[in-house]
């Protein structure tokens, strides 16, 4: 993450980083307009939830609000202790059960997650609710662009049928409004498993529901239907928002050098076979290991993304030069003793990835196949 120090003598980083990983508490804001008349609906749902909620290791507190200009506009805040709790419980089946009675009643949502950076007045050392979470230490350098990626399974077999409908599409306008643009869809394949990665400037919501609405992706989205394993009906929005639910994979950290793009980048993902219950922990190594990658010069990998949910680990880089250049780099582990921890976390196979060969041979197990790289256009 980016450290901005207190002392004035030392040299600050400006590259551009977010995490989940730094530890701070985190404010979560949603954002909520309920349907025509369904406000006492809505409450009697709520007050059926929020101690169930309450309840969930790592949440401190909330606080529910309706509008005093528009009734039917409503606002959830909760604090949690960091990152890491809510967003494995928000990315839970548990979740997706639970909040449904409150689907009934909203016509729309928006949620916002902000780490805690400074409070007033300021927060005691011996906060009672916790003593692990803290507030951020300091701000980070954005670049506008909000990642986010979705991830899929296919029926075993259709795989090529799948790549082939899935690159044959024309790309959205990239324009969503005056202050929302979609730049980039990336989309990759290894196994059965899709992934398909997105870049916006400003909203996100708004540039996926833009996405959605384009007659050329409603087709392909139809077209592979027959082939997902997990049914969903389009037409039904209810079934359209319980799949892209359980299809998000959220960034939960990205790392990037300061200054222009290089014009040569080549872009991959890799998908980490994280053992059972060791997702959150390959994810944390990664991110560790590319904050220290990132002050080396010579390092090939110019941008990297961690995305997470569960045990499924996908890290999409931008590099200089061919993976195999520089093996251990690429795979975000640089050392015997990271590729040690790494080997630990996956399935590796019976090669390990603690030696040259076995780094090679890992790397290019785990480098998906890219179906599509698009900036999108206006037209």
């Amino acid at each position: 993450m980016t450290t901005l120090s207190e002392k004035p003598s030392e040299k600050i980083s400006e590259r551009v980083s977010q995490s989940a990983f730094d530890g701070s508490r985190l404010r979560v804001v949603l954002l909520l307009d309920l349907q025509d008349g369904a406000q006492q609906r809505f409450l009697e749902a709520y007050e059926r939830l929020r101690n169930q909620v309450a309840d969930v290791p790592g949440h401190i507190s909330d606080q529910l609000c309706q509008s005093i200009e528009n009734p039917s506009q409503w606002l959830i805040t909760s604090e949690w202790e960091s990152a890491l709790p809510f967003l494995a419980w928000v990315n839970s089946e548990e979740h997706v059960d639970m909040v449904q009675p409150l689907h009934h009643c909203v016509r729309d949502t928006r949620s916002l997650r902000f780490s805690v950076l400074r409070e007033t007045p300021e927060m005691p050392k011996h906060k009672p609710e916790s003593g692990k979470s803290r507030l951020q230490v300091s701000p980070r350098i954005g670049d506008g662009v909000v990642r986010h990626a979705l991830t899929f399974t296919v029926k075993p077999g259709s795989e090529r049928k799948v790549a082939e409908i899935l690159a044959g599409y024309t790309s959205p306008r990239s324009r969503v409004d005056d202050t929302t643009r979609l730049r980039r869809t990336s989309l990759f394949m290894l196994g059965n498993r899709v992934v398909r990665a997105v870049e916006v400037q400003g909203d996100l919501v708004a540039a996926l529901r833009h996405v959605a609405r384009q007659p050329e992706v409603q087709e392909v989205e139809e077209a592979i239907n027959p082939f997902l394993e997990q049914d969903r009906d389009l037409s039904d929005p209810n079934s359209a928002r319980v799949f892209f639910t359980r299809a998000a994979l959220p960034a939960v950290h990205h790392v990037a050098a300061s200054g222009e793009e290089p014009p040569d980048l080549r872009r991959h993902a890799l998908l980490y076979p994280a053992k059972p219950g060791c997702g959150m922990a390959v994810a944390q190594l990664l991110a560790r290991q590319d904050e220290l990658a990132a002050e080396d010069p010579a390092n090939p990998v110019v941008a990297s993304t961690v995305f997470e949910r569960d045990d499924i680990v996908v890290r999409l880089v931008d590099v200089r030069a061919p993976l195999e250049s520089e093996p251990a780099l690429a795979l975000g582990v640089s050392g015997r003793r990271a590729a040690g921890v790494l080997e630990r976390l996956v399935e590796a196979g019976p090669q390990g990835i603690t030696d040259s060969q076995g780094l090679t041979g890992f790397l290019s197990r785990i480098d998906m196949d890219p179906i599509t790289d698009r900036r999108a256009q206006d037209h």
